[in-house]
């Protein structure tokens, strides 16, 4: 069975940086792709990027370019966000996601508030 698990959201301060985990089960995690989106209450999830098969990555998300960045340890069956220069903007609902198998994680929230 094919299981997400964020995990690392919390409260941090404008500036400030935090780094979500994913713990993915269930597939051979680094033969897939994998991918980290964002909700805000009331509007579309948005897709913040993916880090692909081969470890390339790709930022979608312009407002995050710069700041954020995936990675991964095959190893440990692990994705992470890292995530920098934090924006009250950023605050969301963060979800990882496996598209080959169409499953995602139960979300971490992210709070960035003075």
């Amino acid at each position: 069975q094919v299981q997400l698990v964020e995990s690392g959201g919390g409260l941090v301060q404008p500036g400030g940086s935090l780094r979500l985990s994913c713990a993915a089960s269930g597939f051979t995690f680094g033969s897939y792709s994998m991918t980290w989106y964002r909700q805000v209450p009331g509007k579309e999830r948005e897709l913040v990027g993916t880090i692909y098969s081969t470890g390339a990555v790709t930022m979608y998300a312009n407002s995050v370019k710069g700041r954020f960045t995936i990675s991964r340890d095959i190893s440990k069956n692990m994705l992470f966000l890292q995530m920098n220069s934090l924006k009250s903007e950023d605050t969301a609902v963060y979800y990882c996601y496996v598209p080959r198998f169409n499953t995602w994680g139960q979300g971490t929230q992210v709070t960035v508030s003075s």
